[in-house]
């Protein structure tokens, strides 16, 4: 038998149940992963809670959860070259992560060598939030000497493209809770609070001006760097469709085909780090979600399994 969390309909609230099922086994061009670890995205609860978005992502009850998985490889189908048993990789499986044994489509869904030095629980956590970061960035141009705006940089993508910034040379302000105002200085940023007067605050720490934001929340950030003179096409947000004052929305899909590699190289030594706020064994996933779905966490939650 193999565990698997499930959902049997799409709706607010959504209900998750812990089942066991027969194991699933690799077909041709499949692998089986063995999975560790699970890491959770706002997404996630969102495809999970909202009809239209699940349809947007090409998702239907009954469903699993979560997309972001990692662990070795325990199963190989026939015609498979690029895996063999015993490897350890970071995939991704949209509505059907949370489980103890995940099948993968080779060429379908993004599976990527976990390299050595990476541990489960942070490559378990990168897929969404490293694909995430490097569109931001590449969205707005991000490059050497720009003051860059990021509003809720303290979050998993957030630290993230905060050090994947700095590392390109550029000025960042980072807009956070005051509880982590020190941490975000210790990756290089100068913080400030968010909230109302958010572009007055900016004009003190960069009288220089600002040249990019990225809005990792919603429009707030991108209402302050309008005010402050960014153009639309250098303003990014993954939380708003159509946002305004050109701003221009992003996600996952915008990122280099190569970025995963790179980041997930970057955090294996020590260059880059991504935060684990929680660890919870898949027996509370709700209690994850939950607190997830409140705010405020610093990196990333997980699930063990």
């Amino acid at each position: 038998m193999s565990l698997l969390v499930e959902q049997s309909e799409i709706s607010d609230p959504f209900v998750l149940r812990i089942v066991d099922r027969d194991e699933p086994h690799a077909g041709p061009g499949q692998v089986r992963l063995r999975a560790r670890v699970a890491g959770l995205n706002p997404v996630d609860w969102k495809i999970a809670s909202s009809p239209q978005a699940a349809t947007a992502f090409g998702i239907s009850a009954p469903t699993g959860f979560g997309n972001d998985v990692a662990g070795e490889i325990d199963e190989v189908g026939d015609g498979v070259t690029e895996f063999a048993v015993g490897d350890r990789v970071f995939a991704s499986a949209r509505g059907r992560a949370v489980a103890e044994h995940v099948i993968l489509t080779v060429g379908a869904d993004d599976i990527r060598h976990t390299p050595d030095g990476l541990s489960d629980d942070v490559a378990g956590a990168l897929q969404v939030a490293g694909r995430t970061a490097d569109a931001a960035l590449r969205t707005v141009g991000a490059a050497s000497g720009d003051t860059i705006l990021i509003g809720g940089a303290a979050g998993g993508v957030g630290v993230l493209v905060v050090q994947l910034a700095v590392r390109l040379g550029a000025t960042v302000i980072a807009t956070a809770s005051a509880s982590n105002h020190d941490y975000l200085r210790s990756l290089g940023a100068t913080p400030t609070r968010y909230g109302e007067g958010l572009s007055d605050r900016v004009r003190a720490l960069a009288p220089q001006g600002v040249d990019a934001a990225i809005d990792l929340h919603g429009i707030a950030t991108v209402e302050a760097a309008a005010e402050l003179g960014v153009p639309g096409d250098r303003i990014a947000t993954i939380a708003a469709s159509n946002p305004p004052h050109g701003a221009k929305a992003t996600g996952g899909r915008d990122a280099h085909p190569d970025a995963l590699d790179e980041i997930a190289g970057l955090l294996a030594d020590g260059t880059v780090t991504l935060p684990i706020a929680a660890r919870f064994p898949v027996s509370q996933i709700d209690d994850a979600i939950a607190l997830q779905r409140a705010g405020h966490v610093r990196g990333k939650v997980i699930v063990t399994l």
